[in-house]
């Protein structure tokens, strides 16, 4: 008989095994995988984006599934007790850009290897290879059948089994019938940080195929011209439309346009975010006026990498041989225009095994934010991904899955030792 079992050996499966375990109950972590960790190996391109030091509140607001849920969970456990957490099991931490941190090492394999000495450490029992046929619940225990017909007798089951993104690292959905057996209603699955898929001919020619945008500002608008949302970031042209941060930022807010039944969604990309139009309008005038010899592309060289230069110059019927001197106004204003404001379609996301993170899953409303105990079932909890929550990437998903994970271990623990 155990007193606690973990399904799913990701971010917030393993944290919640290390927190049961650190309050003496009797832990099993089970995992389908010949590996545990598989999805922190992987994060943050391989360097483990551990989490995130912006303030709590920030944090919330980077995670806008549902980020609000976390409160309770960050008053026992937050962001900084992570980093406190991983110091203390002798990984130092670095922080980079918008607050994200990382294993000065900047191996995720350190992370991961910590997280398993540390669990070694506490003697949890672990069963990889080992995949979750079904859950039989029962009155005052609960009873897991596994693959091979083995049965386990366990007091607290903790399901961190993940959602459907990413699914070579085990995320394939097998958590949604457990949930569902047990009376939890699954809310739409959908893709989010997911790259974006658009027919328009210049994305079918691949005309900027691999031209990358710095720091750009890319908008998404509904179907009344109104503006959904806005990211400024990094983002990249590809055979099939457009990815890189500022679009996985935004795709989440286009999916959900699909998803309300629109067939096409419209974007517009800021090449040149920190200048406001009427000031690039009266620089760009100024340069012309000053290099009336020199050609119009050599004016504004520099502006914005030479291939989407060269789009913006050709969308606009501006030969790269005009000069200066002869462009007209309305060919500028144009041109400054499509600088601050390119308008285009996007039609689809890529399918959400090819997203980052799963929108949707077992509802929130279903499950006690303090200690992420079902509503509906005694000696049940849920942690990461598999719940209805989902960040940015940036740590914030690590965060919320290593958050939700120690609250609903400790608490599986403290609820199994009482009975």
């Amino acid at each position: 008989m155990m007193d606690v079992t973990i399904i799913g050996g990701g971010p917030a499966g393993l944290m919640a095994a290390i927190a049961s375990a650190e309050q003496g109950a009797n832990t099993l972590l089970i995992d389908k995988g010949n590996k545990l960790g598989k999805k922190l190996a992987i994060s943050g391109g391989g360097r483990c984006n551990v989490t995130n030091r912006l303030p709590a509140d920030e944090v919330m607001k980077h995670i806008p599934g549902n980020g609000r849920f976390l409160y309770s969970a960050f008053s026992i456990f937050d962001n900084y007790d992570i980093i406190d957490f991983f110091e203390g099991l002798g990984v130092a931490l670095k922080e980079e850009d918008h607050g994200r941190m990382f294993p000065v090492s900047n191996k995720a394999n350190d992370v991961v290897n910590a997280l398993l000495h540390r669990l070694d450490e506490l003697n949890v029992t672990i069963k990889k290879n080992t995949a979750v046929k079904a859950i039989d619940y029962r009155e005052s225990t609960h009873q897991i059948i596994l693959d091979n017909q083995d049965n386990i007798e366990t007091k607290a089951i903790v399901i961190a089994a993940g959602g459907k993104a990413v699914p070579h690292t085990g995320s394939t959905g097998d958590a949604y019938p457990w949930a569902k057996k047990a009376g939890h209603t699954i809310t739409e699955l959908y893709p989010t940080e997911v790259p974006i898929v658009s027919n328009e001919e210049f994305i079918r020619n691949k005309i900027l195929q691999g031209t990358a945008l710095r720091n750009a500002a890319l908008s998404v608008y509904d179907e009344k011209g109104k503006k959904v949302t806005t990211h400024q970031m990094d983002m990249l042209f590809t055979h099939f439309g457009i990815s890189g941060p500022a679009v996985l930022r935004c795709s989440q807010y286009i999916v959900k346009l699909f998803m309300r039944g629109l067939k096409q969604v419209e974007v517009r990309i800021d090449a040149i975010p920190d200048k406001p139009l009427h000031k690039l309008f009266s620089e760009l005038s100024a340069m012309v006026d000053e290099n009336s010899k020199r050609t119009f592309k050599n004016v504004t060289k520099g502006l914005v990498p030479e291939r989407y230069l060269d789009f913006l110059l050709e969308s606009n019927d501006i030969s790269q041989t005009l000069k200066s001197a002869n462009i007209s106004r309305e060919k500028l204003e144009g041109f400054v225009n499509d600088l601050k404001a390119f308008s285009f379609q996007v039609q689809e996301s890529l399918p959400l095994n090819k997203a980052f993170v799963t929108g949707g899953g077992v509802s929130i409303k279903e499950i006690v934010p303090s200690t992420m105990q079902s509503k509906i079932m005694h000696g049940l909890y849920f942690c990461g991904e598999v719940l209805d929550i989902h960040g940015y990437t940036g740590g914030y998903n690590i965060t919320s899955a290593m958050v939700t994970g120690r609250v609903a271990g400790m608490h599986a623990a403290w609820e199994s030792l009482s009975s």
